[in-house]
């Protein structure tokens, strides 16, 4: 569409969006985005990550996925970019590659998907101070405008850029995970900077120079690298450094690490490398979460383990060790006619994972449209090894056991873990129950599996890294074996 005057916001224009995405749940996020976008996805040869298609006006769905991370559009991807040997031409054709990449497209998409946050920011703002004209912010059509008039200006700029050579073609799996992990936590930390920056950029160009609307403002951006691999002569900061400089160069943006507008993405992942203009300024795993502990799980982890047992309607699910409350806020979020019962022998989890569903109800009422519901979720302090619930009255299990690391020992988890298995299986159906346990501590719970072989039957195991932890999600099934109501392990 570039090149035929202003499109209507978002109409023609498609994107490529990576998302990264809990490792080992890579299939899931693929099954979601197939089933709530219609696309299909890419897997990355590099674990954790995913690609798919959408047109730039299905952006706000995109944000509404439960499986991903950070979401990114894809500027352009190399399947199998020759690396110099030599240190300074290897990143000298770095720098040569900003000139010949395609922006003009993904710098649009960047601009749509500001102009969306800019549209929550505000109607954040709009509701604290008038509850009673909700209604009226949407339906002003003023912001509609205002993004057409972006678009416009997005697209005058970005035209007078060269687009270079676009070979996108259909390319395999690329990107790669942080290959230093410094740039990482620089990321967690500068993104709660963002907020109120949200969609700062609006009435500036995405290119170079001039603007239709007189002086603009400099836009500033950062690059960030991640690296995978050993055949590379330079490290990922070095590659960050001389590819930004060229970016900075070519579109005369300002370099700022902290206070940014504009994050690009440069993935190196052996000889894939892609290149990407972020979308999301905070990951997306921490939507639920406003009271965390120790060993907050991620949402999107969660939901993964919740998707891996498939809740049906009307399915009782059970958290005995919640933390949080991760994984039952999740659950009620998005299998609200399911029943969700979270609980935990602490005290102060308890009482934490009640704060965040109290968050949870305060952002539903401050949703416009529906009358605030309440959800399916109810949180008890309990002893996970004599739950106060019938016997074979439960169907799903989802719990994140303890690791033994920051919680606990290991040494306690060889009494723990087969006392928890035998009790879960006391209160799941028998035949149709079934439960999905992660834990780090793999080795003692294959052992207590294997003493309740009789009423777990292990179906899938999905490798996942948990905060640098290497662990297992075990999918179990329930036998029709009668569980003993008590009975000495080992």
């Amino acid at each position: 569409a570039a090149g035929e005057g202003p499109a209507p916001a978002g109409a023609e224009l498609a994107a490529v969006i990576g998302a990264t995405v809990p490792t080992g749940f890579e299939l899931t996020a693929a099954e979601e985005v197939q089933e709530k976008l219609g696309s299909a996805s890419r897997i990355s040869r590099d674990r954790g990550k995913i690609y798919f298609e959408v047109p730039a006006r299905g952006l706000p769905q995109v944000h509404r996925l439960r499986s991903v991370d950070n979401l990114f559009v894809v500027v352009q991807e190399f399947k199998d970019y020759q690396f110099k040997g030599n240190k300074e031409d290897a990143l000298k054709d770095l720098e040569d590659l900003v000139k010949k990449l395609p922006w003009t497209d993904p710098l649009k998409v960047w601009e749509l998907n500001n102009s969306l946050k800019k549209k929550k920011t505000k109607r954040k703002k709009h509701n604290l101070w008038s509850t009673a004209s909700k209604e009226k912010l949407n339906d002003d059509g003023e912001e509609e405008g205002a993004d057409q008039k972006q678009e416009d200006c997005a697209q005058s700029a970005a035209d007078a850029e060269p687009t270079g050579s676009q070979d996108t073609g259909k390319t395999e799996g690329v990107a790669s995970r942080n290959g230093e992990e410094e740039e990482e936590d620089g990321n967690e930390q500068s993104d709660a900077k963002d907020e109120s920056q949200a969609g700062s950029g609006s009435k500036t160009k995405a290119g170079e120079g001039e603007t239709s609307e007189g002086e603009a403002k400099v836009l500033k951006f950062r690059v960030t690298c991640n690296r995978a691999g050993d055949k590379h002569s330079f490290t990922s900061n070095e590659a960050a450094r001389d590819f930004g400089g060229a970016v900075q160069e070519h579109f005369q943006w300002k370099a700022d690490m902290t206070n940014f507008d504009v994050e690009v993405l440069l993935n190196i992942h052996n000889n894939e490398v892609v290149v990407g203009i972020a979308l999301t300024e905070e990951s997306l795993h921490r939507r639920n979460i406003t009271h965390f502990g120790p060993t907050t799980l991620r949402s999107t982890l969660a939901y993964g383990m919740l998707r891996l047992c498939d809740p049906q309607p009307t399915d009782i699910i059970v958290d005995p060790m919640c933390g949080t409350g991760a994984i039952p806020i999740e659950g009620a979020t998005e299998w609200p006619s399911c029943y969700h019962i979270a609980g935990d022998n602490n005290p102060q989890a308890v009482k934490r994972a009640a704060n965040n569903i109290c968050s949870l109800l305060k952002k539903n009422e401050n949703k416009e449209s529906s009358t605030s519901l309440g959800i399916p979720l109810d949180i008890i302090q309990w002893d996970i090894c004599n739950l106060p619930l019938r016997t074979g009255s439960v169907d799903i299990i989802v719990t994140d056991m303890p690791f033994g690391k920051r919680i606990g020992s290991k040494k306690k988890n060889w009494d723990l873990y087969p006392a928890c298995l035998m009790e879960m299986g006391r209160i799941c159906t028998p035949g149709t129950g079934r439960a999905v346990l992660l834990t780090q501590d793999k080795k003692c719970f294959a052992k207590a599996l294997s003493r309740m072989g009789h009423i777990w039957r292990r179906g899938q195991t999905v490798w996942v890294n948990v905060g640098g932890l290497h662990a297992a999600v075990y999918l179990l099934k329930r036998t029709w074996e009668r569980a003993e109501e008590k009975r000495s392990f080992w």
